[in-house]
């Protein structure tokens, strides 16, 4: 460990030297250069872009499992001061340049105490476990998010707590001791009612050791279910809230929604109504993002509960629509047509809803094992289709890397792909108990110098995502006079922003699309978008190659697997 830690001293002031040579090179001449020996029309044209503020909480959020980011001690574990050690990888805070992500806001799994690696099962609310730091490291990385216009998205885990909890160890001690046959009091012990505790067996419940007693635990006995209907209950969490709010927390992702009352979407629904409106009292523009996996069909009702978001499962993971379109189980039209669907649905329990697309999260496995014998043409084009789509995109940490990692939970949460020297500065050593395997894709010092990586793709598509607010925000309407299976044409358009025609082909080859013929657009839809004819002309492109696209005489070609904006000059 202290070998490691002489590492990392000596690695911080090389890269002190380095990035003080990157600053003067960068500000030595006039204008934006390409900084990429094989900078390709990707870079040409979408790092000429200026940068346009879509609504509030429409964007890309980064999500991050803190264990596994950056180490900024050498033990190992990944930390607070770690990941604010790598902010300005994720945004830089300044628009004018081109090697970030460009991500605005920050999703954080868990950060309080808890007995587990992954931290789901939470043992005091009000703390940073100790792995990650202090409260004060977290109070400095809020103020750097902050800083550079990055919100931040805090993990709350209010359906369960750990077994290790205050509340329950209360609670079980109490019942362990109590009489045969009488009943609790909650004058003696109130914190028996801010759990389910049952004298029968039914399903869900664990044993309370030999007490005779069952609890409700629907994950595992470690995570026992709280007891929503408590008023106590219903006070401590928004004690909770309250007290993350004024930590300067601009929003939380809700854990597993669906059992909050399991099998009951009503109730569901009536307790995050609640909570909603508690929060939005508290800070009128907290934002909330909740998981409920489940079918599309049940997770678009939770809409009518206000929260802002639900993660878009029926378009993530190895099944989902972003997949079948890559794969080419659906065609470029079936992936828009998703897409309006799917807005129809969801305005239909709450007109001003956000939808929150992903591709992967660490609950799925990563990315670059979805599509056999990709040489990261296929990764790429997914991350391309996910980021074009309206509301809060979300990207997992690493995918914008193509990382690898299948099977059990430690696997698809392993250390970021900085470098492939493990022992170099700020590598973590992943969770314990997961496999060692080899990672498919280069790691990300050595993507971040080619203009054809994933990593280049992913920061294009996030910067595209950023100029225009149409693509973060606008509704879809699909050119059905001149789309196809194999290439699909539709328009986005918000409010007092510029309408972008965007072009999707889901193929090995090139394809070409008319646009306009005779000084007229040849879709009834292009003609409703006012948009001026003569004034068209590419105004972004995703490519996964060095191939070009063209835009001339109202002929669009789309190279294989690309993505073109089209839209007035």
């Amino acid at each position: 460990m202290k070998g490691k830690r002489f590492n990392q001293i000596i690695g911080k002031r090389i890269g002190a030297l380095l990035l003080a040579v990157l600053v003067l090179f960068e500000t030595s001449g006039c204008g934006k250069t390409n900084r990429l020996e094989n900078a390709t029309q990707m870079q040409e044209i979408n790092d000429q872009l200026t940068l346009t503020a879509a609504p509030t909480n429409y964007g890309s959020t980064y999500e991050i499992f803190i264990g596994s980011f950056y180490d900024s001690d050498g033990d190992g574990m990944g930390d607070l001061k770690g990941v604010q050690e790598k902010l300005d990888y994720i945004n830089d805070g300044d628009d004018a340049t081109v090697s970030d992500l460009g991500c605005n806001a920050i999703w954080f799994m868990p950060v309080s105490k808890s007995d587990s690696y992954h931290k789901y099962d939470v043992i005091d609310y009000k703390s940073i476990d100790s792995d990650y730091g202090t409260m004060e490291d977290f109070d400095e990385l809020v103020t750097a998010c902050h800083e550079r216009g990055i919100r931040v998205i805090l993990d709350m885990v209010i359906n369960h707590t750990s077994s290790s909890h205050p509340w329950f160890v209360k609670a079980s001690e109490y019942l362990e001791n109590l009489e045969d046959g009488a009943e609790p009091d909650l004058e003696e012990c109130p914190y028996v009612d801010y759990y389910h505790f049952s004298r029968e067996k039914q399903e869900g419940y664990a044993a309370l050791g030999n007490s005779g007693w069952y609890y409700e635990a629907r994950f595992w006995e470690g995570m026992p279910d709280l007891n929503l209907d408590s008023e106590a209950v219903r006070e401590e969490l928004l004690d909770v809230a309250q007290y993350w709010i004024d930590h300067d927390v601009d929003g939380f992702r809700m854990d597993a929604v669906l059992y909050y009352y399991t099998g009951n979407n009503d109730k569901n629904i009536e307790f995050m109504n609640w909570y909603n409106d508690a929060l939005k009292a508290m800070k009128d523009d907290f934002y909330i993002v909740a998981e409920a996996w489940t079918s599309q069909d049940i997770y678009s009702t939770y809409y009518a509960s206000g929260f802002d978001s639900y993660f878009d499962f029926a378009f993530a993971g190895q099944d989902g629509v972003i997949a079948k379109t890559v794969n080419g189980t659906y065609s470029a039209y079936d992936y828009a047509k998703a897409q309006v669907k799917e807005q129809e649905l969801y305005s239909s329990y709450q007109e001003d809803y956000i939808n929150a697309p992903f591709y992967t999260n660490h609950d799925l496995p990563r990315s670059a094992g979805y599509y056999a014998g990709d040489d990261g043409v296929k990764t790429k084009f997914a991350g391309g289709l996910n980021l074009m789509m309206s509301g809060n995109a979300f990207v997992y940490y690493g995918e914008e890397l193509g990382m690898k990692g299948s099977g059990k939970d430690e696997n698809k949460r392993g250390a970021m792909y900085w470098t492939a020297d493990e022992d170099a500065e700020g590598m973590c050593d992943g969770p314990v108990g997961m496999d060692d395997f080899e990672q498919k894709f280069a790691a990300y010092d050595e993507q971040a110098e080619d203009a054809l990586s994933i990593y280049e793709y992913y920061r294009n598509a996030i910067r595209l995502r950023s100029a225009y607010p149409a693509i973060a925000a606008g509704r879809v309407a699909i050119c059905e006079d001149i789309s196809g299976d194999e290439v699909c044409v539709y328009t986005k358009s918000l409010d007092g922003e510029k309408t972008v025609i965007i072009a999707v082909n889901n193929t090995e080859e090139k394809k070409e699309v008319t646009l306009t013929e005779d000084g007229d657009f040849t879709d009834s839809v292009l003609k409703d978008a006012s948009l001026d004819v003569s004034s068209l002309d590419i105004g972004g492109v995703l490519l996964t190659s060095q191939d070009e696209a063209k835009y001339k005489d109202g002929n669009l070609e789309v190279p294989a697997y690309g993505i073109v904006v089209v839209c007035e000059e």
